[in-house]
């Protein structure tokens, strides 16, 4: 084993099983085309999974397909994208509804497009609303969840449904995102601010 597929190892093992990632994650061991070529190696050796990723282990079913989660992250990080759960995933996620997507789906800064990793699909669909930067994922799902839920359909019920699934420290970034949001999504985060204090 090479110098650098020895180090991509280490590194692969330090994240530990589960972890998903793209030649960007290791750039700084070489050039990009070095990486590609060891990545590959390493792939056909059977040491990693091409999206890549370093599968767990089952005793009885072996290697299951990565973390869904894990692999739109490993995406977002190569593309430089912003990622938020999908709106439907972000409404059944905040008790809204109760369909459950079939695919995993996630909102994003970027272009749309399909990926498939371990057997799994992964739809990436460029988001109408905003994606704020560093905000947690209760803040972008609930920025998510009213745009699919829309302007027409934000009643006082769903106000005070999203104000008590935000603490004070999400409200804060939810308030400061509203500069990037359409104005009645921002009116809305308003009267969610509103509805927890009042």
């Amino acid at each position: 084993m090479s110098a650098v597929a020895d180090r991509i190892m280490k590194r692969v093992r330090g994240k530990g099983r589960g972890w998903v990632f793209t030649p960007k994650s290791f750039i700084d061991f070489g050039t990009r085309g070095s990486i590609d070529i060891t990545l590959s190696r390493l792939a056909n050796a059977g040491d990693i999974r091409r999206l890549y990723d370093y599968p767990r282990q089952h005793d009885k079913l072996g290697a299951p397909s990565p973390d869904p989660a894990y692999v739109a992250k490993a995406l977002s990080t190569q593309s430089g994208d912003r990622l938020a759960p999908s709106g439907a995933a972000a409404a059944n996620r905040l008790g809204l509804s109760t369909q459950v997507p079939a695919r995993a789906s996630y909102a994003t800064t970027g272009r749309s497009r399909v990926r498939q990793a371990g057997g799994r699909s992964l739809t990436l669909k460029h988001s109408r609303a905003p994606v704020p930067d560093n905000a947690p994922d209760s803040v972008n799902a609930v920025v998510q969840a009213l745009a699919h839920v829309g302007k027409d359909n934000i009643d006082s019920d769903k106000i005070r449904h999203f104000a008590a699934r935000l603490d004070d420290r999400d409200m804060r970034r939810l308030a400061q995102a509203r500069a990037e949001m359409p104005g009645w999504m921002g009116d809305v985060v308003l009267k969610i601010g509103a509805a927890r204090n009042g």
